[in-house]
């Protein structure tokens, strides 16, 4: 058996959040990436967590995200609308800053939205939903990527793979919640894959050629499929619309434009929208989290699982226990301390 470290979650975030400030980001960057990077790790979600360091690492030192940006809210009085201006860093501090006016006009007007504008995104889009639901609001999250997706019935990599996340806050209980990219699977996951040598399962992607195929090498120089065929397609062609062209920012096809490769975190914008239960519900009878509680206990008498549940149970074990880390995750901590941005290509 491989060695392994337990770090409490603290102490991980404090290793995290130095190896950002040691490449150069400013405590506003460096504090949020930390923050949804440890609860990748912290999750047991290890396609988002620590992995995702050297990604983020890699499009600082090729200058295509500002390490020292600070970003900006854009307030209009009366609208459901709230913006804010990434400036060239990371989405995370973003949506941090936006948060507590979306929420307060959520609960104001019964709905917002939230457009976060000129950001780059790496991470998991259930940090933002649980935002969300920790504020009592209901959410729907969504982001463009760049183009590594083939749409239904196409051999050319065209969507990217445009995660959509929806939250519903719970009295006393983890919210519900689930998050998933709508290609057959994130790019993270063929990565991993790859790393371990592992064949991919049938049907996740293509070859350059546009034939069906299970290295993963050969996925990631052709593209992966949507989940669902045409369904999928046309989910991930909305996402395009709605958190790109809608929005005025980048869709796939033009981030990839934009950096060149695959290689860095995709440049676009984000686009968070919020319900108020109680608004949406006022005036009708009964109350819509009890109500929602009776449908998610049928759901579960059946024997089925609610989505997120894996993550929760994972979080309870690391808050009691710590996350545990191999030698060769610690390692590669060390490294990345050490080295800071010469740790990467």
């Amino acid at each position: 058996m491989s060695e392994t470290t337990i770090l409490s979650i603290s102490a991980l975030h404090e290793r995290v959040e130095a190896i950002f400030r040691k490449a150069g980001l400013n405590s506003v960057q460096a504090g949020a990436l930390a923050r949804v990077i440890v609860a990748g790790e912290r999750d047991a979600c290890k396609s988002h967590g620590i992995y995702r360091i050297e990604g983020a690492l890699r499009t600082v030192k090729a200058g295509k995200v500002k390490p020292d940006a600070v970003p900006e809210l854009e307030l209009q009085e009366g609208s459901a609308i709230v913006k804010v201006n990434a400036q060239g860093g990371f989405a995370n501090p973003a949506f941090e800053l936006g948060l507590p006016a979306l929420a307060e006009r959520a609960r104001a007007l019964g709905l917002a939205a939230l457009v976060i504008n000129d950001c780059t995104h790496f991470s998991a889009l259930w940090p933002e939903v649980e935002g969300l639901t920790g504020e009592g609001l209901a959410g729907l999250v969504m982001c463009p990527s760049y183009a590594t997706v083939a749409p239904a019935g196409g051999n050319k990599p065209l969507l990217g793979t445009n995660p959509f996340a929806f939250g519903w806050p719970r009295e006393g209980k983890p919210p519900y919640v689930f998050d998933f990219a709508t290609s057959v699977a994130a790019r993270g996951e063929i990565e991993l894959h790859r790393r371990a040598g592992k064949p991919l399962p049938e049907g996740w992607a293509i070859d350059a050629e546009g034939k069906p195929t299970t290295d993963p090498e050969a996925a990631l120089a052709g593209a992966m499929l949507p989940f669902g065929g045409h369904k999928g397609s046309a989910i991930g062609t909305m996402i395009e619309l709605l958190a790109g062209i809608m929005i005025g920012d980048l869709t796939s096809p033009e981030v990839l434009d934009y950096l060149g490769t695959t290689t860095l975190a995709p440049f676009h914008g984000e686009l968070i929208v919020a319900f108020s239960p109680e608004a949406f519900a006022a005036g009708r009878p009964g109350n819509p989290f009890a109500r929602a509680e009776v449908l998610f206990e049928a759901i579960v008498g059946q024997g089925a699982r609610l989505p997120s549940q894996r993550r929760f149970v994972a979080r309870a074990r690391s808050e009691s226990e710590g996350v545990v880390l191999t030698q060769a995750e610690i390692d590669q901590l060390d490294r990345l301390l050490a080295l800071g941005l010469d740790a990467v290509a």
